[in-house]
């Protein structure tokens, strides 16, 4: 069944061959410019490498070509680009138990039960989305809990964010935890009050206590959660992702993929820490492949934990849990020999901290290795969600990029809120001042935390309002950007932040005819009109990759 699942989706992914001088016209083009102003157009050629040839503008002859396509007048956009995401994550997801739809423990537990009744040929279940601050839980769940849904079967289900992971009592037998088992540096183990025993819980460091217990995905397995993954994303109308924690697993998957014909995402690689980078790519970044299709860039490297799970690393306790300031993962000289050891490759860092600490930790040793490497570095920070705002301004310095999530700030908002209290919210999300400061934004979901949907965040970022409206006027509004920004760091920055820049993310003459055709104008749209946009056809180097109908 699973072969047969997998063929049809590979089926799928691979569209007729590039057609040579393709017109396509009667279309309300636009993109952004090598100025970074929007730039409209009527018509598009593509050449038969699939590249942008021509764009046409109101009362410009039409070139004589190949073939010719009506666009209908519908709307065409650059292809989106999720400068956050973990592809292999996204397919997996949509191919195991996804809890992120629940709103209470008694409604996940129902869904867990009946999953594990649809599936009971599969020796563990496996899922991920559970989120204890939705559920109004006030605490996270426990084994016990898990057990009442399945127990005959061990269970391990990951946090919404990916920093935290749910066992039930068999999963704790099969990875031998005990009342004696001592969380790793970086990690927690929860406990039942009152006691040593391990309620079911495991924080950042300690997942991989687990993770070691469950059987690894065959290749075959990886193929098809890729193929899911290519589906899903372009459906939403993303042509190219940065991969933040690449494992040689998932990087022999996209060559797999590539050498078949049946790669059609853009991926910009990082890899899953230092030793995975030099694995994968040996001293240097790889070459791109694919007619620009896939790459080694550089290097994901964690300096915290996540907000929901009181993980990420604060200058002062958290608000709600007095003495916590979260959980840093990096040491600081372990941090620095480590950006050493990539820039002397030529290795990007994207360095993940959400808290005021974590930032200013990778910021200050960011400002000290960029004295000995000087040049076109384009450092990364992951996320930059609460800064201190006296560290703001080093985001205008040694060329940084901030890569966040605008959707962060609408689904965590309330939370950060209750984690630190009101004063001390001044750098939270703080995409405007960034930008008002020299730094430069990219976009993206850090799927499949978030949906990978990029009309959510653009809607996200240039209102700071949810998809309620909530609150009104936007929160902490002066740090939204405008849409043409907000559009940039979905496509132009975004590729930017990948050195991929004059390769796509932008629909000029000379870089590959990646697009997207859409039913509404998101700079012309309403909010409620932008997180609707519906996703026509999505097509990859001049070929159509999906189609909606």
């Amino acid at each position: 069944m699973k072969l047969k699942l997998l063929a049809a989706l590979l089926a799928t992914t691979v569209s007729a061959p590039a057609l040579a001088d393709v017109l396509i016209d009667n279309v309300e083009g636009l993109t952004i410019d090598e100025n970074g102003k929007v730039k409209r157009f009527t018509g598009i050629v593509i050449d038969d490498e699939g590249k942008v040839a021509q764009l046409l503008e109101h009362g410009d002859k039409k070139p004589q070509t190949d073939f010719r396509e009506d666009g209908r007048g519908r709307v065409m956009i650059p292809g989106l680009i999720d400068a956050h995401a973990h592809v292999m994550g996204v397919g997996i997801g949509a191919l195991t138990l996804d809890l992120s739809d629940t709103t209470s423990l008694d409604e996940a537990l129902a869904k867990i039960r009946a999953f594990a009744q649809e599936n009971q040929g599969r020796p563990w279940i496996l899922g991920r989305g559970w989120n204890q601050e939705k559920w109004g839980l006030g605490r996270f769940p426990t084994a016990a809990e898990l057990d009442s849904a399945v127990s005959d079967r061990p269970v391990y289900l990951d946090r919404v964010d990916g920093h935290a992971g749910w066992a039930n009592t068999l999963a704790l037998e099969a990875a031998g935890i005990t009342s004696a088992t001592k969380a790793p540096a970086g990690g927690r183990i929860e406990r039942l009050p009152g006691s040593q025993q391990p309620s079911g819980v495991f924080v950042d460091a300690a997942e991989e206590l687990m993770r070691k217990a469950i059987p690894a995905p065959r290749p075959v397995e990886r193929d098809l959660a890729f193929a899911e993954a290519q589906r899903v994303m372009h459906s939403f109308g993303i042509t190219a992702a940065a991969d933040m924690g690449t494992t040689i697993e998932d990087w022999q998957a996209f060559r797999r993929a590539g050498d078949r014909g049946t790669l059609t995402l853009r991926i910009m690689s990082y890899a899953a820490g230092p030793d995975q980078m030099e694995l994968i790519a040996g001293s240097r970044p790889s070459p791109w492949l694919y007619d620009d299709k896939l790459r080694m860039n550089g290097v994901k490297l964690y300096l915290d934990g996540a907000l929901g799970s009181r993980g990420a690393w604060l200058k002062r306790p958290y608000a709600d849990d007095p003495g916590n300031t979260g959980l840093p993962l990096t040491a600081p000289a372990q941090l620095r020999n480590i950006l050493v050891r990539a820039a002397q490759g030529e290795f990007q860092p994207a360095i993940h901290a959400i808290g005021t600490a974590a930032n200013a930790e990778a910021l200050n040793a960011i400002g000290e290795i960029a004295e000995s490497f000087p040049g076109d570095r384009r450092w990364r920070i992951e996320h930059a969600q609460i800064v201190d705002p006296a560290d703001l301004p080093k985001f205008g310095q040694n060329g940084i990029i901030a890569s966040m999530q605008p959707v962060h700030q609408t689904s965590d908002r309330l939370m950060a809120e209750a984690r630190l209290g009101a004063d001390r919210l001044d750098g939270a999300y703080a995409w405007n001042t960034i930008l008002g400061l020299g730094g430069r934004l990219a976009f993206g979901s850090d799927a499949p935390v978030e949906s990978p949907d990029p009309f959510a965040g653009l809607a996200a970022a240039s209102t700071r309002m949810d998809v309620n409206g909530e609150p009104f006027g936007g929160w902490r509004p002066q740090d939204r950007v405008n849409r043409e920004q907000a559009l940039a760091g979905f496509t132009s920055d975004a590729a930017y932040a990948g050195f991929a820049e004059g390769r796509f993310g932008r629909l000029l003459p000379g870089e590959r005819a990646d697009f997207v055709l859409v039913d509404t104008d998101p700079l012309m749209a309403t909010p409620a009109q932008l997180r609707a946009t519906k996703v026509l056809e999505t097509w990859v180097g001049g070929r159509k990759v999906y189609d909606a109908d």
